[in-house]
């Protein structure tokens, strides 16, 4: 894996204590955030070996620095199409507990602050339903962006749960998950 320099932090009026730093990622249009904190690097994949039977969201693996780890496809995890890597495409890099591992996104966005003030729990419906990888929505202008919760997006034990979930309607609609959708 080729590893890229992190984006450069954005200026915005809000700094200090009272902030929060996310890496903003997009997918198929839509744009999710991580918390700055749980991500090791971003790099440009490259050199994942696929491994046979296995879910058709898990890439495969690949060596960083001497250290296998598991690479897991957003897009076809959240129920999504397939797309080929382009020059925008990245990996993230996360620690999940006591794991490394990446994600493969369809470009990394930036780095960002965001206000303790603008960052809004899931509403009951949303975490109550089973789509609970998401921690929270944050709001940077006009725009609202959704905060996943590495530890239960990326659980090894809950992974198909997430992967069903998204399946059955638990993501945000585009015109990307309706073609997916069963029946469709």
């Amino acid at each position: 894996m080729n590893t890229t320099p992190h984006p450069q932090p954005q200026a915005h009026a809000q700094t200090g204590s009272s902030t929060r730093q996310f890496v903003c990622f997009e997918l198929a249009g839509q744009r999710y955030i991580f918390r700055i904190e749980r991500i090791q690097e971003i790099v440009i994949p490259s050199g994942i070996t696929r491994i046979p039977e296995v879910p058709d969201y898990v890439e495969g693996v690949s060596n960083l620095r001497g250290t296998i780890i598991p690479i897991i496809n957003l897009r076809m995890l959240f129920g999504l199409k397939r797309r080929e890597v382009d020059a925008e495409t990245r990996t993230i890099v996360l620690n999940v507990g006591n794991r490394t591992m990446g994600c493969t996104v369809d470009a990394v966005a930036r780095v960002l602050r965001v206000a303790a003030d603008a960052i809004e729990p899931a509403p009951d419906m949303v975490a109550g339903t089973t789509c609970r990888s998401i921690e929270g929505f944050a709001r940077v202008g006009d725009e609202i962006l959704i905060l996943l919760d590495v530890d239960r997006l990326l659980d090894p034990e809950h992974l198909e749960d997430v992967h069903s979930a998204n399946l059955a309607g638990g993501l945000p609609a585009t015109a990307d998950t309706q073609a997916n959708a069963p029946g469709a």
